[in-house]
């Protein structure tokens, strides 16, 4: 079955980078997103199911798309894919309801390890 997965960077060379460092073969449809508010927008249309955020935005940052979701009840699972690092973005991610946090530029092999561990691919 095919999964609508949001790519949500203001940066075109990030969302590329992560387009191409997706697994082979993966049964995914993609939409792309250079904005929270274009990347809420897409979660509300289904296009979001699975969901890599970057946190650094403008419009709506990432920790408002994660709220947003949350306060929405919306259906997403996120993986935050950014390059703020510091201990406690990963921990107010995760208290928002992502799933895991890759550090940009995002390394394949690491990416396609988060996504085995939650069952993804």
């Amino acid at each position: 079955m095919t999964i609508p997965l949001l790519i949500c960077d203001d940066s075109n060379m990030a969302r590329k980078q992560v387009a191409k460092s997706l697994p082979a073969g993966w049964d995914v449809e993609i939409t792309f997103a250079t904005n929270g508010l274009e990347g809420i927008q897409a979660i509300r249309e289904g296009k979001g199911e699975m969901v890599f955020l970057d946190l650094t935005m403008p419009e709506m940052d990432g920790y408002q798309v994660l709220e947003a979701v949350k306060s929405e009840g919306l259906d997403a699972m996120i993986i935050v894919i950014s390059g703020d690092i510091q201990p406690d973005a990963h921990a107010r991610v995760t208290k928002l309801g992502a799933m895991d946090f890759i550090q940009k530029p995002v390394n394949p092999e690491k990416l396609h390890e988060v996504l085995r561990k939650f069952g993804l691919m």
